[in-house]
């Protein structure tokens, strides 16, 4: 629901002067403000794909461990910011993996 309406979510917060986190750094590149988490090429890229492989070596699904992210990126989109009235810290920028003009 939510990546279906992705779009439609970042105008109407920034409607709304409204901070919002997402959860994939795409979302902050696409408009957002901010984003903390894994990319969605990442998680298919090692995970599913590691999955998938075990599967077809004849593994059953239920005994394939669950596989959390290892890499997360803080993502901060400097324009929406500015939009919505907000001046991120200094702290905030300096930890930032990508800061978007």
């Amino acid at each position: 629901m939510f990546n279906l309406n992705q779009q439609l979510i970042i105008e109407r917060t920034g409607i709304f002067r409204l901070p919002a986190i997402y959860q994939w750094p795409e979302i902050a590149e696409a408009g957002g403000l901010m984003a903390y988490g894994p990319r969605y090429a990442e998680i298919y890229r090692q995970q599913v794909a590691r999955q998938l492989v075990r599967i077809f070596r004849g593994a059953k699904p239920g005994d394939i461990p669950v596989e959390q992210p290892d890499k997360f990126e803080l993502i901060i989109n400097l324009k929406t910011a500015k939009e919505i009235g907000l001046v991120p810290p200094q702290s905030i920028l300096a930890r930032a993996d990508a800061v978007i003009e």
